[in-house]
């Protein structure tokens, strides 16, 4: 099975883009055939500093490859490096009505939370779309709040093959329900643009000065408290399962401790969970230059593999004569 996911480098990783997106991506690459792009087009909705965009790129790349992804086992690669997916974009906007893109959902809450609206935010979906199809993805890992853009893209795919026959393959989404949403420090879902991010790295001091300003309810220190709505439960139970789950359930409900020691626990919980990682980051922090290899090799692979499918639809569409 073919299975791809993209992420903006548009700042730092954080814990809701490892368990909604690169957890899932590393666990199927060990049975799949996997595909695994950083979105430096899509990031340019946010960041528009050229150099801070190079150097969220490769950041990006380095977190990727500390998390997990096996460039022996994935296709990894940068979004620019393969020119076609401008291409497609622009021809699969031929086939996208205004009215699928005004019903977007993510471009309404961005624009509504002060986000600059503009072409590029709007067709957002529509590169998605593309990103997608070149590739003949049949399974797209993705957070709740990307649902509707798979869908977006299945839509789009579904007209152009009406058009000239089956050609784009239809993709489905994967949502691990556990992880739906990842809930920010605002009890928000987790995002760089609503600025409520837990960071993966970064010095321990300001990840656990971070975890304190989450929202918890005003409880005396001796009641006991709810934690199935707590923030801090909730991102907690991403790194718990069987009896550390449980344990805390039950210091929720004796009382006697603050939601503040809850989130000293969640603190240290995390800093423990990705030791491994950190150490696999600090090496590929030391050798970009095998870093930059490693993605001009990705991006050859993700090249030859789109050809077939480019081509194609160059001839159907009579941009080939």
């Amino acid at each position: 099975m073919r299975v791809l996911t993209g992420i903006q480098p548009s700042g730092d990783l954080h814990i809701g883009n490892y368990f909604g997106t690169i957890k899932q991506m590393v666990e199927a690459q060990k049975t799949n055939e996997t595909f695994a792009f950083i979105a430096n087009y899509h990031a340019m909705t946010s960041v528009l500093d050229g150099d801070r965009l190079s150097q969220l790129t490769m950041q990006c790349a380095t977190d990727f490859l500390a998390l997990g992804i096996n460039p022996d086992k994935s296709t990894f690669w940068v979004q620019s490096d393969v020119k076609e997916v401008l291409e497609l974009y622009w021809i699969l906007s031929s086939y996208t009505p205004m009215g699928l893109l005004e019903r977007a959902h993510s471009y309404k809450d961005k624009t509504a939370r002060g986000i600059a609206s503009n072409h590029s935010l709007f067709s957002y979906p529509v590169l998605m779309a593309a990103d997608i199809l070149l590739f003949g993805s049949e399974v797209v890992p993705v957070g709740k709040d990307q649902i509707q853009h798979v869908e977006i893209a299945r839509d789009i795919a579904t007209k152009f093959n009406n058009q000239y026959g089956d050609i784009l393959t239809i993709p489905e989404f994967r949502v691990q329900e556990e992880v739906q949403t990842v809930p920010g420090i605002d009890g928000q879902k987790m995002s760089k643009s609503y600025g409520n991010i837990v960071n993966i790295f970064g010095e321990e001091k300001k990840q656990m000065k971070t975890i304190k300003k989450i929202v918890t309810e005003n409880v005396a220190m001796e009641e006991p408290k709810e934690f199935e709505n707590c923030n801090v439960y909730n991102m907690a139970k991403l790194f718990l399962e069987g009896n550390n789950l449980i344990e805390l359930q039950k210091r929720y409900k004796r009382g006697g401790e603050g939601h503040g020691h809850f989130k000293i626990y969640l603190g240290e919980v995390m800093w423990e969970y990705f030791k491994e990682y950190r150490e696999k980051r600090e090496y590929f922090a030391n050798n970009q230059d095998e870093v930059r290899e490693i993605l001009n090799i990705g991006a050859s692979k993700a090249r030859e593999i789109a050809l077939p499918t480019i081509e194609k639809i160059r001839s159907v569409t009579g941009i080939s004569y």
